[in-house]
């Protein structure tokens, strides 16, 4: 195995369990590693402190395990029933009402650069490293030993987000599946609600799995109210909503592939569908052209504005106008539900933002409470930067 030395003094963060080793902290690599090869990491003065994935970029090394060895046979079926154990800890294996969920989230279950979601039955596997995309198979021959009987099937969905290298077959697809299973289509149960999740045509994996404590969240606030869902994607929000007894429900969304699923969820959930009305439109330009007052119960769920620090700046400014005119519109004692997605926004960032964006109009706007991601989508106590998800509920006079 190749061995990577540090420069003296630059591995402290690695001793304290952050899963990764910057290019800026090695001083020496013996041997000449593949991208995504396992190599272990070593002190300046020759103490083993860790294994993982090399890579090429900012960061060299993405680590796997600090006393394990991850070349070891029985590491990946290891790494994934930890993961699988914990969820059902978290009752969301056996759960009547919830048969959706994450079950590895990179660096929160040890695993950097490997997200992997549960659709009743179907893994979706994505790699957002070399490392991961090269070990896929033996992720799926774990996954095959984890749940015998119970999957169906192993997808791997891995073109948009693995690095692009030379050599490597970046198509989508099928890493198994149980004789007769050929649907790319699957419903599935979140929180007693019926959802479609098309792994192979949808966003991400399908789903956006993140958002289904805050759905339930806006179920209790939307009784008798008037709601407006933007960036709906296939309408998670909507129907919640609708179960909590809104009035109405508007859904925007640009894709028109997204909105169809919209509405084949709200009748698939039984749902008159004079309760709500779709919009294939762009969700910015829709809010600024409704009434004010229309609404007293608004949705705010972009997709990432920033996905690097170079666009934080320019992110930090569409939150805050974004967020003035959803404050502007919503009725006199309505809610807003805002969120970011962009990792390098931080929840200090975000809710700057929104104050600005409150403090530009002019109204009496109270915080009722502050959201973030499920425990599915573990954060490492020792990597942070995990903790990617924030949200604001807002009360607004």
């Amino acid at each position: 195995m190749t061995k990577v030395y540090l420069k003296k003094g630059r591995d402290e963060s690695v001793r304290r369990f952050h899963p990764w080793v910057f290019s800026g902290a090695v001083a020496q690599v013996s041997g000449n590693p593949a991208e995504g090869d396992i190599v272990a990491v070593y002190s300046a003065e020759g103490e083993y402190l860790a294994s993982g994935h090399w890579q090429i970029g900012s960061i060299s090394v993405r680590i796997l395990s600090f006393d394990a060895d991850p070349a070891s046979p029985t590491f990946w079926e290891d790494s994934i029933r930890a993961a699988y154990e914990a969820r059902r800890a978290m009752g969301l294996t056996d759960s009547g009402t919830t048969s959706c969920y994450r079950l590895v989230h990179g660096e929160g279950d040890g695993l950097p650069g490997l997200i992997i979601d549960w659709y009743d039955g179907v893994c979706v596997l994505q790699a957002h490293s070399v490392g991961m995309f090269r070990a896929k198979n033996q992720i799926c021959e774990a996954l095959k030993a984890v749940y015998g009987d119970a999957l169906k099937a192993v997808y791997d969905k891995s073109s948009g987000t693995a690095p692009f290298k030379a050599g490597l077959e970046l198509v989508d697809g099928y890493l198994w599946k149980a004789p007769g299973f050929e649907s790319g289509e699957q419903a599935v149960l979140e929180n007693g609600h019926k959802f479609l999740v098309n792994w192979t045509e949808g966003q991400k994996t399908g789903f956006f799995l993140d958002q289904r404590e805050n759905r339930a969240l806006v179920e209790r606030y939307a009784r008798g109210r008037n709601v407006l869902n933007l960036f709906c994607y296939t309408g998670g929000f909507s129907v919640y909503a609708l179960g909590g007894g809104a009035v109405h429900v508007d859904s925007v969304d640009s894709s028109a592939k997204a909105m169809a699923m919209v509405d084949r969820n709200i009748a698939l959930n039984g749902f008159d569908s004079g309760l709500h009305t779709s919009y294939c439109a762009d969700a910015i330009e829709h809010l600024a052209s409704v009434e004010d007052g229309k609404y007293d119960l608004i949705i705010v769920d972009p997709p990432a504005f920033a996905k690097h620090r170079g666009a934080l700046k320019n992110a930090l400014r569409a939150y805050q106008r974004l967020n003035a005119r959803a404050i502007e519109k919503v009725a006199p004692g309505g809610f807003v539900f805002t969120f970011s997605c962009s990792q390098v926004v931080d929840k200090e960032s975000f809710a700057l933002a929104v104050f600005s964006a409150a403090a530009s109009t002019g109204r009496r706007v109270r915080i009722l409470d502050r959201l973030c991601q499920p425990a599915d989508h573990a954060v490492n106590i020792y990597h942070p930067e995990g903790e990617y998800l924030k949200g604001l509920l807002l009360y607004v006079e």
